[in-house]
């Protein structure tokens, strides 16, 4: 638009003759160009201006730096469109993505800034080109190194590490292996999650932790699409562009505590990111272009399977985790906890020990759980206790040390004057001579009476009780039950907020019972053949505030049963676990390895499974596993 008077404007539009029109527009455009030079000119002799006025101030300062184009972008190649492209072009991007990127840096150059879609194409840009296309870290193949690597930093999880070891020998032997998709399954504080960061440490790649609890939006795995306002890539091309290498080791951590919203559901959208034939053509809305996902080592972690979905679940390889012995509870405090809370309260080997004898009590009487979280807890609440007395012994060696130093120089200053300076007092902070060893008083004294005591000969010291196995997605846990009989017509109550299956599984145990009384000696009095003849039987679970279900406490019911009408004890070392049919066959169960452990925490010497679990047992030290 030319700038020009309203009455030359006038002036113009009067003329008929176009010729004529002509003539007249000509010398206001001459003069538009040569205003548009001065102007030019003199911007840049003010720019100039500027930068020797910045030089003579910042004298340090390179100029380079200084952004005085028009654009934005800077007149250094690598801030300039040319650097840009230039860098599009030597990152490795796939040929799709090159395309795209181009088209969208050619409507970048004919678009002025004030544009609001200028930020999104240039934020776009900057992330296409910060991918690592072809960039990743070479693996570290030494099966030795690997194996002292995971055999220092945990102790147990034979399994896990044994797989570990077996994918690093194929891919020694098949450069071009495909990463498997590991789930990790079992309770919390096993180290699930430490062995992610392990595996990356032995592989010698880069780790990005991704927390999937509570997400409900498939967006956060595939991201939002450019449209709208806000977008940003998902989770995925997020940790990527934050590594910076296109073979990191990825834990999806809590995957079994996805949500589902009304903005889609994020297990499915992670079924492409897992699936090894589908993720080397990943594609994120807010890219809108494949990437590579193949040379990612995904793994996850999970408490249970149950709550996984089928499909999600069918693309995994599920390692279980279980939980520790106390054996192995005490080896991993003595090796790890120990030594790690001891440096994160200040102390040292010199300020304290912690025998093994007092490992043992503090893991048996106030610790009960299947990993070691509480158990890192209650130690750094020990050492809490030996900081404070570190502490007040400090305090008063440093006062009685002042006390003799100031009277030792009141001695000097009798015999001779010397300058102040030279006696003045400095703080000496003594340590305590002897390291405090803790010991079990110590221990009460510290964290107070034990939580925990073993119960189990006391409470099954009469007729009609029997220790059942539980599994929690906490680890294993026992469960006793009760029963008592009294005059009545031949009722069957259920108490401890039992669900439908095992209030079947009680209903069957009764049953059975019934019908095989005269078999097992059960009939009292030869007169009657029904023991549930003139008696009413109470058959409870204590916990009353837990809910309880499943079938696994079939064969406990039925002992406690047997037990209460044969008028006989049930032996205080003998746990069981079991489903029960109604001709009297025992059927496998699950999560037996996590009611073992249980059993072997609590101090059982025996524990009785199905005899088709006789392959999913595991040998604690101590244990027994004879089979129904």
């Amino acid at each position: 638009m030319i700038r020009t008077s309203p009455s030359e404007k006038l002036e113009i539009l009067d003329t008929i003759d176009l010729e004529e029109r002509f003539k007249r527009t000509i010398p206001l455009l001459i003069r538009q160009i040569e205003s548009l030079r001065l102007l030019k000119k003199a911007r840049g002799a003010h720019l100039e201006d500027y930068e020797g006025l910045i030089k003579n101030l910042f004298p340090k300062v390179d100029s380079s730096v200084i952004d005085t184009s028009e654009n934005g972008w800077g007149d250094d190649d690598d801030d300039s469109f040319g650097g840009l492209e230039r860098k599009m072009r030597g990152v490795g991007m796939s040929e799709p993505a090159l395309r795209t990127c181009l088209k969208e840096l050619k409507r970048l150059k004919k678009m002025p800034q004030s544009m609001p879609e200028y930020a999104l194409i240039q934020s776009y840009l900057d992330l296409m080109v910060e991918l690592p296309w072809k960039k990743s870290t070479k693996d570290r193949l030494d099966i030795h190194a690997a194996r002292t690597v995971l055999d220092d930093d945990h102790h147990a999880l034979h399994k896990l590490k044994r797989r570990v070891l077996e994918y690093l020998a194929v891919r020694k032997l098949k450069t071009d292996l495909r990463g498997p998709i590991l789930c990790f399954v079992g309770p919390p504080g096993v180290g699930k999650t430490s062995v992610g960061r392990s595996i990356a440490k032995t592989l010698g790649r880069e780790f990005h932790r991704i927390s999937l609890g509570g997400v409900c939006d498939q967006s956060d795995i595939r991201g939002h699409r450019r449209t709208y306002v806000g977008s940003m890539p998902g989770r995925i091309i997020g940790g990527l562009r934050a590594v910076t290498v296109n073979n990191p080791v990825f834990l999806l951590d809590e995957v079994d505590k996805l949500g589902r919203g009304i903005h889609g559901d994020p297990s499915a959208a992670l079924l492409e990111v897992l699936d090894p034939e589908q993720n080397s053509t990943f594609t994120d809305h807010y890219l809108n272009v494949p990437f590579d996902l193949s040379q990612v080592l995904f793994l996850a972690t999970a408490n249970r399977t149950t709550t996984i979905p089928p499909a999600l679940l069918d693309r995994m390889e599920v390692i279980e985790v279980p939980g520790y012995t106390q054996e192995e509870k005490g080896e991993i405090a003595a090796r790890h906890l120990v030594p790690k809370q001891v440096r994160q309260h200040g102390l040292t080997e010199k300020h304290m020990q912690l025998p093994i004898a007092t490992l043992s009590t503090l893991i048996s009487r106030y610790t009960r759980e299947a990993g070691v979280r509480t158990l890192e807890r209650k130690i750094g609440a020990v050492c809490r206790a030996v900081a404070v007395r570190v502490a007040e012994n400090w305090i008063e060696g440093s006062k009685k040390n002042k006390h003799n130093e100031c009277q030792e120089r009141q001695d000097v200053e009798e015999q001779e004057t010397v300058p102040l300076s030279e006696l003045a007092c400095n703080d000496v902070h003594p340590l305590p001579e002897m390291p405090i060893i803790i010991d079990d008083h110590a221990l009460r004294d510290i964290l107070g009476a034990p939580i925990y005591e073993m119960e189990v000969s006391e409470r099954l010291s009469q007729p009609g009780v029997a220790l059942g196995l539980a599994w929690t997605s906490v680890g294993g846990e026992l469960m006793f039950v009760e029963a008592s009989r009294m005059e009545g017509d031949g009722q069957l109550k259920l108490t401890g907020q039992l669900g439908e299956v095992m209030k079947e599984s009680a209903q069957l145990a009764i049953t059975w019972l019934r019908s095989n009384a005269r078999r097992y000696d059960l009939c009292n009095n030869l007169a009657f053949t029904d023991i549930m003849e003139g008696t009413d039987v109470h058959l409870h679970f204590p916990a009353g505030a837990v809910t309880k279900d499943g079938p696994s406490a079939g064969v406990a019911m039925v002992v406690c049963l047997a037990s209460l009408f044969s008028d006989r004890l049930v032996r205080s070392d003998v746990a069981m676990t079991g489903e029960i049919t109604l001709r009297g066959l025992v059927l496998p169960v699950g999560g037996v390895k996590d009611k073992v452990l249980a059993a072997h925490r609590a101090g059982i010497r025996c524990v009785i499974l199905p005899e088709k679990n006789s392959k999913d047992r595991s040998q604690p030290p101590n244990l027994r596993f004879p089979t129904a």
